[in-house]
């Protein structure tokens, strides 16, 4: 099933206006170096969420707030701390255009890192800002504050009050913005700067699959997997993953050992002690909507293994399974019937991201990007009949957990997605520039008329959530004038 998506782009819209121009250019010359300083501010708060620990009870997320309103005042911008929500204004209409962010991030391994992912880092690679949230979504939060600053200095008059909308759980929580939401009237005209350019008017479901595999004591003499874990959190492709075999041998070493070496993209470190082999692999993070940007270790590491059917022991029974369900693709093509696409959506992609270690079993969840094609009941079940019909033909110990399936979402009716392709070609040269979807969820679903504009340029990698997140400098002060412009465009 398809759907028309978006609006038809007119290609008699008006083009950028002048005003709209010369704020632009007048921002990229007064403010990017302070824009860099701005992000170099937020950078240094370690804004991960702690389980348990409201936004007004951490200290780090308080410190960050703390740091956006010394921003805002400073240029002269008004400013409202809601808890969960800061909201960050310009002008005093009725009528607003809403910027929609975030400033909490995910998790980071610190010794993947060149310098501290909290320290703003502008040497290590020419060119490009290297830190936490650079791309993901403080970049974009120091962009919107200098755009709005451009424009006041320029003195434009405005019809639409701008209102920059900082959310403090997005990687986590977002039932205290839907709550928010609910008490609080919101901007008639919103944009999301939280993915990809041109504009964003289609988002995949996101869901996880959640699989335990019972962990059993192991009696024979033969080679068998005691130990197999990989993944760092849910949304994010994982790099690492590791095994330990038991009863290995050095002929068994050997034929992995000539078998890692004709992998592209992953690295695999094998050591055998006495009878204890333990082999991990390394391959590339990425944003778990875009698994293709990365090299996934789980799968990998399941592959190099994949010539013995393993002992059903946990471990082992875990293997064989991602090696039966999964595999390298990336499009859940093994498992049971699920897979399925959409002509506008593209594929649903589907990705182990993290096992997790319980004393009884090890857990696998399983991260999903789902288009719009089947409902969730008709996908929930297709998942259940390929588990069950995988366990009983290999008479193996697997419980389903709960599963989260979300909604895919759709935007038909926003008015102003002819405004912002015009202002992506006029600043990038790329003509002719059609709306888009994306395998990532962002909070344009909560807005009203809400669609996503950049702050990643179309086929390029996306590097939040990875171990490696940048922004370039280059992109950085592109990100500027089209803010700027767009904000011009749709406020006066």
């Amino acid at each position: 099933m398809s759907l028309t998506l978006s609006p038809v782009v007119n290609a008699n819209a008006p083009q950028v206006s002048d005003v709209a121009q010369t704020t632009a250019d007048y921002a990229v010359a007064q403010y990017k170096n302070d824009m860099v300083n701005s992000l170099r501010a937020l950078v240094k708060h370690n804004t991960v969420a702690k389980d348990g620990v409201a936004i007004d009870d951490n200290p780090v997320h308080v410190a960050f707030k703390s740091e956006l309103k010394k921003q805002a005042l400073a240029l002269g911008l008004d400013y409202r701390d809601d808890g969960y929500v800061v909201v960050i204004g310009l002008g005093a209409q009725k009528q607003r255009v809403g910027i929609i962010t975030h400033g909490d991030v995910q998790p980071v391994n610190p010794k993947k890192w060149q310098k501290s992912p909290f320290e703003l880092d502008t040497t290590t690679e020419p060119g490009r800002l290297i830190g936490r949230g650079t791309e993901d979504d403080k970049g974009p939060i120091s962009t919107a504050l200098y755009a709005m600053k451009a424009i006041k200095d320029k003195n434009i008059s405005l019809n639409k009050r701008i209102e920059l909308y900082v959310y403090m759980a997005e990687e986590s929580d977002w039932e205290p913005l839907k709550a928010y939401i609910k008490t609080h009237e919101l901007p008639q005209t919103n944009i999301t700067i939280d993915a990809e350019y041109p504009v964003v008017t289609a988002e995949k479901g996101y869901g996880t699959i959640k699989l335990d595999f019972t962990k059993q004591a192991v009696t024979t003499a033969l080679p068998y997997i005691s130990e197999f874990s990989g993944g760092f959190f849910g949304s994010q492709i994982p790099e690492d993953a590791s095994a330990t075999i038991e009863n290995a041998n050095v002929v068994q070493l050997q034929r992995l050992m000539r078998k890692a070496r004709k992998y592209q993209g992953v690295n695999f470190d094998l050591e055998l002690k006495d009878s204890t082999l333990t082999i991990n692999a390394l391959g590339k993070s990425a944003h778990s909507s875009k698994p293709e940007d990365g090299v996934n270790a789980i799968p990998y590491l399941a592959d190099l293994l994949s010539d013995s059917r393993w002992e059903n022991n946990g471990a082992g029974t875990l293997v064989n399974f991602i090696n039966d369900n999964i595999g390298l693709g990336l499009e859940g093509k093994k498992f049971g019937n699920i897979a399925y696409q959409d002509d506008f959506m593209g594929a649903m992609t589907v990705a182990p991201t993290v096992i997790k270690q319980h004393d009884k079993s090890l857990e696998l969840n399983i991260n999903i990007r789902r288009p719009q094609g089947k409902s969730s009941e008709q996908l929930g079940e297709e998942i259940h009949q390929a588990v069950v019909n995988w366990s009983n033909k290999f008479n193996a110990e697997v419980q389903e957990l709960e599963h989260y399936i979300g909604d895919p979402f759709i935007q038909k009716d926003a008015p102003h997605v002819d405004t912002l392709l015009s202002v992506f070609s006029h600043y990038t040269g790329i003509k002719n520039a059609k709306p888009i979807a994306i395998g990532g969820g962002t909070n344009s679903r909560l807005f009203p008329n809400a669609v996503s504009f950049g702050p990643s340029m179309p086929n390029t990698e996306y590097t939040g959530h990875s171990e490696h997140e940048f922004i370039t400098m280059k992109q950085f002060t592109l990100n500027l004038k089209m803010y700027t412009a767009v904000l011009v465009e749709l406020a006066q």
